[in-house]
């Protein structure tokens, strides 16, 4: 015989309360919003709110420091990401309900924009002069790709080109790759390493200078332009701040010094790498007069340049052009194959004047 169950009493099974599966569900995001709001959750995230916005005040504050101390110095180049971490305070206040706190870091997230706004508004000025197109390039001793850098020349329409880091296997090189018949003109100060500094102009060359002092080469000359005449133009190239902040701070003060007492009655037309970022005050103490950062006349923001070397992208702007007596209206970074800087390239309106022929190579000139 086969067993069979005997069957238990039947039960009725009535339709599933859906409102009891809705109270289940709620409680899974109850029980989150519970945690976040425990009470280590949020002092965890109010030391991370209060975090953000101080680093955000410490990006201000390194923005306006004229310090010559190494981790300052170092620390000013990182400023705009500091003054940007200032937003995520604000959110993280405003998640855990801190609308003070949240008021505050807007506060100072509001700071850092405005210290950066100069950047990205450009200054309209009627395009009545010459434009005469600028580029700014350092070589990483004789690592650049000659050829590309010739191309970009070539393509862009340069007249006027300063290099640093420039050795004579690079201006060797260069020849080679045909930036001679570009741009004849010269005034050149080569060095084994990193101390060579170099003008390449379309046009004529006179009174070339080479400033002692200085641990690398700083140099100057006159470019006489076709319906503009003289422009003064310079090559600069100051240490870095990790070869010695006071050393770097002294360099910029006095390549300043030379800025001031170049003539009042031309342009003027700075090319470098300056080892400092617009957010350094002894960078932006060379603006303060009639010079203006061409990314800034031309409202281009941030443009960084280096390194280029790295597996992660350029971080900080240390390339600048400077103007007086003529404004920027364009200006932008462009890749240099072998390089550890981008390059920086500008187009500068200038007043029309009278020219004046003179000129040619010079591989050597003064010394002041």
């Amino acid at each position: 015989m086969r067993d069979v169950a005997t069957p238990g009493p039947s039960r009725r099974v009535g339709p599933i309360d859906s409102r009891a599966g809705g109270n289940i569900g709620a409680a899974v995001p109850c029980a989150w919003l519970a945690d976040v709001n425990s009470k280590p959750v949020r002092i965890a995230a109010d030391m991370l709110a209060a975090a953000a916005t101080l680093a955000g005040v410490a990006g201000i504050g390194l923005h306006f420091s004229r310090s010559s101390a190494r981790l300052l110095v170092l620390a000013a180049s990182g400023a705009p990401y500091l003054m940007g971490s200032a937003l995520v305070g604000a959110a993280a206040f405003a998640a855990g309900r801190r609308w003070n706190g949240a008021v505050l870091a807007l506060l100072v997230a509001a700071v850092g924009v405005w210290t950066q706004l100069p950047l990205y508004r450009s200054h309209d000025a009627a395009d009545t002069g010459r434009a005469v197109t600028v580029m700014q390039a350092n070589l990483l001793f004789d690592g650049a790709d000659p050829r590309a850098l010739v191309d970009e020349v070539r393509t862009r329409r340069v007249e006027l080109l300063t290099v640093d880091e420039l050795t004579p296997a690079a201006i060797e090189a260069l020849g080679r790759a045909g930036l001679d018949a570009i741009l004849p003109h010269r005034y050149l100060s080569p060095g084994r390493t990193a101390a060579g500094t170099g003008i390449w102009s379309a046009h004529p060359l006179s009174d070339p200078v080479e400033y002692d002092g200085y641990v690398l080469n700083q140099l100057s000359a006159t470019a006489t332009i076709p319906d503009i005449g003289p422009v003064t133009v310079y090559a600069f190239h100051p240490v870095p701040p990790v070869y010695g902040t006071r050393v770097w701070a002294d360099e910029l003060s006095r390549l300043g010094e030379i800025l001031e007492q170049s003539p009042t009655d031309r342009p003027v037309i700075v090319g470098g790498d300056f080892n400092a970022t617009y957010d350094h005050a002894q960078y932006r103490a060379l603006l303060s007069g009639r010079f203006g950062d061409a990314a800034v006349q031309a409202g281009a923001g941030h443009l960084v340049t280096y390194p280029t070397d790295k597996r992660w992208p350029p971080l900080v702007g240390i390339d600048h052009i400077l103007v007086a007596g003529g404004y920027a209206v364009e200006v932008e970074t462009t890749g240099l194959p072998g390089a550890d800087h981008r390059a920086l390239v500008a187009r500068v309106i200038l007043p029309r004047g009278h020219a004046h022929d003179s000129g040619g190579v010079h591989d050597g000139g003064s010394r002041r």
